[in-house]
């Protein structure tokens, strides 16, 4: 009979949490790693692949040479803390003090995580319109917040204020805005966030919102930030960055805006997790702040509205007819004609046929046969890249 094995040799016993189990690679990045072992053109993936602009290169590269590059101060250093609160005063209509209201941190993401962390309990509810952006449930789930879900309809990506109604439940803590929105591209419209102010005031929801795409916005399409509207900047976080803005998706700053005692937490989760965003980046996005004029933004949406022209009209000749976004530079695609049952079989096809990647269109619904029709594509790229896919979508059949 063979002995016990002593402690020293015993096999481990999984030691993995529970948070585990629902964790999963995103979709975006198991299509940009399949991208890579084919050789395609990666248009899954949100990385913007356009030029920085010069003031931003020379103030980092200057920092790097001559500091800072020790650890900031935890929510960031000065001189960004100020340019984010003068930029949210003369762009989104928000008042915040630099002092005590605004939270540098690793990216929006990162900035997003601490507020959660620092404003939701696990068993609290959030509510998010679907299609969703994946890292927003992910991170919820993370800190054991529970999701739970109003779909919007493709074309107008309007929803059932029934079906808000109906998601709202006593364990209900917060709501998710994605504005401009990743992957469908809408633009919440100021009534739609007008009546979601009294819903949110109604219920006494705080309001999480996710506008690192609020210069990306087509057609004279307004941008309003959720903050700025009467009553509700007490009860909201508006979260953002630069990582689309400048075309800096790895530097990862990023920034949480909100009522002084929400900030001081969410700070000190900042300090916990991440310290500090990278200091030399950090002086090189104040600079740039500072530095570029309303012309570098209006080249920006104008390069993107032209690009947003291009693969739409690739697609549209495809047969994958697109859903044209008013804003972020992303396109949803209706990609059902495409052999295959599930999203992840027919963006597999597109890629192993034409070597273009795209996001399957289950990663954003929690029920995953919602969007087994759709694929996310990024035209964010540059003029040859993108040209280069839409050749290769051309060759589809």
């Amino acid at each position: 009979m063979p002995s016990a094995p002593s402690p020293g040799n015993a096999a481990a016993r999984s030691t993995l949490a529970s948070r585990c189990e629902t964790l999963t690679q995103s979709e975006i990045r198991a299509m940009s790693i399949e991208c890579e072992r084919l050789g395609g053109v990666n248009l899954s993936q949100g990385v913007c692949d356009m030029p920085l602009p010069r003031p931003l290169i020379d103030a980092a590269a200057a920092a790097i040479a001559d500091g800072p590059n020790s650890y900031t101060r935890y929510d960031g250093i000065a001189e960004l803390r100020e340019a984010i609160a003068k930029k949210l005063l003369s762009f989104n209509g928000v008042e915040a003090d630099p002092e005590g209201e605004i939270v540098v941190s690793a990216g929006a993401t990162g900035a997003f995580y601490c507020a959660c962390l620092a404003l939701l309990d696990p068993g609290d509810e959030v509510i998010l319109f679907e299609p969703y952006y994946g890292y927003h449930v992910t991170t919820l789930r993370a800190v054991g917040a529970v999701p739970r879900f109003v779909r919007m309809s493709p074309g107008d990506w309007s929803f059932d204020p029934e079906a808000l109604a109906a998601a709202c439940s006593t364990r209900t803590k917060a709501i998710m805005i994605n504005t401009p929105a990743n992957p469908s591209g809408k633009i919440w419209s100021r009534a739609e966030l007008e009546g979601l102010a009294e819903f949110a005031r109604s219920r006494d929801l705080v309001v999480f919102t996710d506008e690192i795409y609020e210069y990306i916005a087509y057609d004279s399409v307004e941008h309003v930030s959720p903050a700025s509207l009467p009553g509700l900047k007490d009860r909201t976080v508006t979260i953002s960055g630069y990582s689309k803005t400048f075309s800096i998706t790895g530097w990862r700053i990023g920034y949480a805006a909100c009522r002084p005692d929400w900030a001081k937490m969410i700070g000190y989760m900042n300090d916990l997790v991440y310290v500090c965003a990278p200091a030399p980046l950090q002086k090189g996005v104040a600079v740039a702040l500072g530095a570029l004029d309303e012309s570098y933004y209006r080249e920006l949406g104008l390069e993107l509205t032209a690009k947003r022209g291009v693969l739409c009209a690739a697609l549209e000749r495809a047969g994958l007819r697109p859903h044209v976004p008013q804003g972020a530079y992303y396109v949803l695609a209706d990609v059902s004609r495409l052999p295959g049952r599930t999203g992840k079989e027919r963006a597999m096809h597109l890629l192993e046929t034409t070597g273009v990647a795209s996001v399957p269109g289950e990663a954003f619904y929690h029920k995953p046969e919602d969007g087994y029709g759709l694929a996310r594509f990024c035209f964010a790229k540059t003029d040859k890249e993108l040209e280069e896919a839409c050749r290769r979508l051309g060759e589809l059949r």
